[in-house]
């Protein structure tokens, strides 16, 4: 208990934790939802070259953003725009109370339909590439099915597509929870409440080992402390849930399966993802707790698209955004995705 204390101690001394260190410009609203860019290094000494398509990155509801810009040295968001590619993020913000009617029309149709078209806007009418991670992906692709004309090159990490496959715990426990009855309770969903569920998927792994054992061994590592006590910030400074749109996402996705199933309807209008003819790259981690391999392999069955690239990265669900393999591999790989021309139109 003495190393523990020791540490703990360190970890006093190291805060606040640092997070979203990369610069970056609010250039839109959309309550309750900010649109950012993230200009170029200013020691290019070179403006970010209009011609370059655009990329817009979505993460969940769920969680906050800046796990991609976690820090400098593990920042997905860094890389890409280091890349040269101008780069947006929409950060979905933290809804207030009278935001619980918001629902996923709101949310899609809406607040990122207006996104897309302001950062298409500031390129000169673009096509917009989109990269969406864990729900942010299944987003991205719903909206893609529904707008095809506006997107360059759909690009998912950690997506879930199949929301009743094997293996899919998650998944499982969603379909038992009486939600509806939550929401008109509590209105938005509390952050807390949800946290202590993806808890409850690996709380020997989560608390525990996490604590108890991982956590003295970092004591004479400043960097690693500093590392774990920026994701104990991600983790725990998770937004509340717009109580309409979290309901509408657990009834269609989890319970009814409706996007795998193929009878998803958004705004009124028909989710169909053999619309998408754009390239498509998909990366899924092989030992992911919360998106099994198979609910993200889903995404291939569901497009008529040839141009369909598809990675499976070892380890868990962040570690495709965070591992050293991810930066050194994936990354880059990702990167030159994105940077290639659209292909013709047929």
């Amino acid at each position: 208990m003495a190393a523990l204390q020791a540490v703990l101690d360190e970890c006093a001394a190291l805060q606040p934790a640092t997070v979203g260190e990369t610069p970056r410009t609010a250039i839109h609203t959309l309550p309750p939802a900010t649109l950012y860019h993230y200009p170029p290094p200013a020691d290019t000494q070179a403006p970010e070259p209009e011609a370059r398509r655009p990329l817009l990155v979505l993460y969940s509801l769920v969680n906050r953003p800046y796990l991609l810009d976690l820090s400098p040295q593990r920042s997905l968001l860094r890389g890409l725009r280091d890349s040269g590619l101008p780069v947006y993020l929409l950060d979905w913000g933290r809804p207030e109370p009278a935001d619980r009617f918001l629902g996923l029309d709101d949310y899609l149709c809406d607040i990122l339909h207006e996104a897309v078209k302001e950062v298409s806007r500031r390129h000169g009418g673009q096509p917009v590439d989109l990269l969406g991670v864990c729900q942010g992906g299944t987003f991205s692709l719903c909206y893609t099915a529904l707008h095809p004309e506006r997107i360059g090159r759909l690009a998912t990490l950690v997506t879930p597509v199949d929301f009743h496959c094997p293996g899919d715990t998650l998944g499982a426990l969603a379909r038992e929870l009486n939600l509806g009855l939550a929401v008109e309770t509590l209105g938005n969903i509390p952050a807390d409440l949800l946290n202590l569920v993806f808890i409850s998927l690996k709380p020997a792994e989560l608390l525990s080992r996490r604590y108890l054992q991982q956590l003295p061994q970092l004591r004479h590592n400043r960097d690693a402390l500093q590392d774990f006590l920026r994701m104990e910030r991600w983790m725990y400074d998770s937004p509340d849930l717009s109580g309409r749109a979290f309901l509408e996402f657990v009834r269609e996705f989890y319970q009814d399966n409706a996007l795998a199933r193929g009878t998803l309807t958004i705004g009124g209008r028909e989710v169909d993802p053999t619309r998408i003819r754009q390239p498509v790259f998909n990366a899924y981690a092989t030992a992911d707790h919360l998106v099994p391999p198979a609910a993200a392999r889903a995404m291939g069955t569901l497009l008529s698209n040839a141009d369909y690239r598809e990675e499976a990265v070892p380890g868990g669900h962040l570690g495709v955004m965070l591992s050293k393999k991810a930066r050194l591999g994936l990354h880059q790989r990702l990167q030159d995705w994105l940077a290639q021309p659209l292909p013709a139109a047929p």
